[in-house]
């Protein structure tokens, strides 16, 4: 647990550790012990959420990572987005949910070129439940790999998150493991897989983003991996 304090820090998270921060001090400047116990905590894990520790990517052809840390809620079949123009047939999706103890950060699945971005406005229903991935506000990003195939990655809110990042742009080419974005405070990734990918995890498995091999695109692959951190 210590050690996942002493980790980069998310740029984008200054600002809310600073603001806690401050409060914090003011708190134990007036000397109200009862406030600055918890509002010192509040720092400690604003500090704990922005954490941005380096993985080691395997770098094998034909691997799809973890776009995002946290537990696989749910792996069933359903149609992708139509934004993302991944077609009308139901495609193996791989729900993981992030609680608000889990790094942030999205990653890319894959080697590949930013195909679409869509962004869609929706509700903040609990990141949980079945219908969040149809209902809920959300950013969806669809990446082309140089084989032609595509890999849909969708970032969703949930009641506790109220802001998507996505830091990417259409055209833009990504490397497997590469940070894209993050969500605040809560809430869950949808990871669509193309035709013919070989699912490897299920339910109630815990991903490392950047570093989980969550399926394979090609039928054999070769069990020494190499790594690189990013």
């Amino acid at each position: 647990m210590l050690a996942n304090f002493f980790v980069p820090i998310l740029d984008d998270g200054w600002r809310f550790i600073a603001v806690f921060a401050f409060v914090t001090f003011l708190a134990a400047l007036t000397g109200v012990a009862w406030l600055f116990w918890p509002l010192l905590l509040v720092t400690l894990w604003a500090v704990f959420f922005f954490r941005d520790p380096p993985r080691g990517v395997p770098q094998e052809e034909g691997l799809l990572l973890a776009p995002a840390d946290g537990l696989v809620q749910m792996v069933t079949a359903a149609v992708p987005p139509a934004e993302l123009g991944l077609g009308s047939e139901p495609l193996t999706r791989v729900s993981i949910f992030l609680s608000v103890f889990d790094v942030h950060i999205n990653r890319s699945p894959c080697t590949g070129t930013v195909d679409v971005m869509a962004y869609r406005p929706g509700k903040f229903l609990n990141a949980n439940a079945d219908k969040a991935s149809e209902e809920n506000e959300r950013m969806g990003v669809a990446i082309r790999r140089a084989d032609g195939r595509a890999v849909g990655c969708v970032q969703i809110a949930g009641w506790v998150a109220r802001r998507i990042v996505c830091t990417i742009k259409p055209g833009q080419a990504v490397a497997a493991g590469e940070r894209f974005g993050h969500i605040r405070f809560g809430s869950r990734t949808d990871l669509y897989l193309p035709p013919g990918a070989r699912l490897l995890v299920a339910a109630g498995q815990r991903m490392v983003g950047g570093e989980t091999v969550m399926a394979e695109l090609d039928p054999t692959v070769a069990t020494a991996r190499s790594v690189i951190e990013f």
